[in-house]
């Protein structure tokens, strides 16, 4: 059998590359399957969205990471991890769905949508921007709600509603009010995020204070019909003219992945998984964590910066099995 393989990695993303770049240094073989393309997440960013991490904080490999900017845009890091997987030739196959993984004694067998595969280890790296979290309220099946935003002229000259004040929702409203879009937020908290990136805050703020974009606080969106809106405000409930509704309520890990692999969760609302942190072996002998899925609902404790030791770590642990 030709699939056989000291570790697969489930995940294409920066931190799988990274993975898969320490495993081809240690000598060990391995293969990456990601679903999508590769680094699908952040091809699924927005298309001018900005970094709030330095160029150098995301750089893997020992590649250097040269921007135009100190902080790098989308497009540029599509470009840099394109490089640094031809840079190290990477064993990697996209387009490529973990369907499930099955352990018998030491051994995984890893079935995906196009191949089976065996191997010793598993490592996990698979993030956190595919399942938005939901708002569980009417309406929300209708095609003009969005959980992802790509590009802002789509919405001009529309009345769009954004739920939330983070920095994706921010950047929401910034980019389709400066398109031409009648932009209203609805936000759970009494003030914009404190994590909004420090450069666009005063911006969001300034035009809120000055009623180019309308924010109603301490409000949640109450439902949602083919024209209009209800907003729960403190005053009472409103109803405004919508046209599309942009949920940037967060994502969430594919739990029902981790769980199928036996994968233990916390039992609280953080959902969080079972793993030493200082190999990243969950619960699972030989299945390891790495990047963001670590966190569980915490979405917003691991980033490609500081996930980036999981890498050695993880091999590390291996090679002294």
């Amino acid at each position: 059998m030709h699939n056989q393989f000291d570790i697969l990695i489930i995940g294409g993303g920066p931190i799988g590359l990274a993975c898969g770049i320490e495993a081809q240094k240690a000598g060990l073989s391995y293969v990456i399957v990601e679903k999508g393309c590769l680094v699908n997440s952040l091809y699924n960013y927005p298309l001018n969205m900005t970094f709030f991490s330095t160029s150098d904080r995301l750089e893997i490999g020992g590649v250097p990471f040269v921007s135009i900017q100190p902080k790098p845009t989308r497009s540029e890091a599509l470009e840099y991890y394109r490089r640094v997987t031809t840079n190290y030739d990477l064993n990697i196959r996209l387009f490529e769905r973990v369907n499930a993984v099955d352990k018998q004694e030491n051994r995984f067998t890893v079935t995906t949508s196009k191949a089976t595969y065996e191997a010793k280890n598993i490592i996990v790296s698979t993030g956190f921007y595919d399942i938005p979290n939901l708002l569980n309220i009417p309406g929300e099946d209708l095609p003009k709600v969005r959980h992802y935003y790509h590009d802002p002229h789509f919405y001009a000259f529309q009345n769009v509603v954004v739920i939330g004040a983070n920095n994706s929702s921010v950047d929401v409203a910034l980019e389709t009010y400066r398109k031409g879009a009648q932009v209203t937020m609805v936000v759970r908290e009494g003030e914009v995020g404190r994590r909004v990136k420090y450069w666009v805050k005063p911006d969001i703020e300034n035009r809120i204070a000055e009623g180019s974009i309308k924010a109603y606080f301490n409000s949640k969106l109450a439902a949602i019909r083919e024209n209009e809106v209800d907003i729960h405000t403190p005053e009472g409930i409103i109803t405004i003219p919508n046209d599309y509704v942009m949920a940037m309520t967060g994502y969430q890990p594919n739990f029902s992945l981790l769980r199928s692999f036996g994968v233990q969760l916390s039992e609280d609302e953080k959902l969080a998984p079972t793993y030493n942190s200082d190999t990243m072996e969950t619960n699972v002998p030989g299945l390891y964590l790495a990047g963001v899925v670590c966190g569980g609902m915490d979405t917003h404790s691991w980033f490609i910066e500081n996930s980036r030791e999981h890498a050695p770590k993880i091999i590390g642990a291996i090679l002294k099995r």
